[in-house]
């Protein structure tokens, strides 16, 4: 079992050596590979423009927040958080703290003071247990709660795009969106490996709140 584990992790930092994508990320001063995967969505759906206020969540090693910032050319506003550290980005507010804790999304709440958000992103993944079915249900769950939070504090005309990995509630994971948003795209970057199951759901024109009769 060791022998095996110990040759899948030679295996696995040979690629990742080799990759494309780390090899450019670290021409261009990016922190992760990930990067890539924001700009070519942002290419496709014009996601980040100057005087946008984002939210990044998940955002370590900070990849997406330094391309969020770049972006706004000094004109908006980026919150992240993640639980984990993340050194500081230019023009970024970090908060560290585990979003699903409400001391933490009130913490979010309060330096974003009042200002609707024009885009929500969401990387977040969980901490994998080994257990498939149990990552899998963490998964959505973060994903749920990234989608309550932008359908909260999103404007009108904002966007939402978030990760999730196809399995067991990714139909319903969607249908939910759908019933907040009134546009819902999958998109599968090329820098996301072709062997992952992950892919990014992309959201706009967020639906009028049902009110109670």
């Amino acid at each position: 079992m060791e022998k095996r584990k110990n040759q899948f992790n030679k295996a696995w930092m040979q690629e990742h050596v080799s990759d494309h994508y780390v090899q450019e990320a670290r021409r261009l001063g990016y922190r992760a590979r990930a990067a890539f995967k924001l700009l070519e969505i942002d290419a496709k759906d014009s996601l980040l423009h100057p005087g946008a206020v984002i939210v990044d969540l998940g955002s370590a090693p900070g990849s997406w927040s330094q391309v969020a910032a770049a972006k706004l050319h000094g004109k908006g506003q980026v919150v992240a958080l993640d639980l984990l550290p993340m050194d500081p980005v230019p023009g970024v507010t970090f908060i560290q703290g585990d979003f699903t804790e409400s001391a933490v999304l009130e913490a979010l709440e309060r330096t974003l003071a009042g200002r609707r958000v024009d885009l929500v992103l969401s990387d977040m993944s969980p901490n994998l247990s080994g257990v498939a079915s149990v990552d899998q249900a963490r998964g959505v769950l973060l994903a749920e709660l990234a989608l309550e939070f932008a359908g909260k504090w999103l404007k009108p005309q904002g966007a939402f795009l978030v990760k999730i990995f196809q399995g067991e509630g990714f139909d319903g994971f969607r249908r939910q969106m759908q019933d907040v948003f009134g546009s819902v795209s999958v998109r599968k970057p090329r820098a996301s490996r072709d062997r992952s199951s992950e892919v990014y759901l992309f959201a706009k024109g967020r639906k009028p709140e049902k009110r109670s009769e």
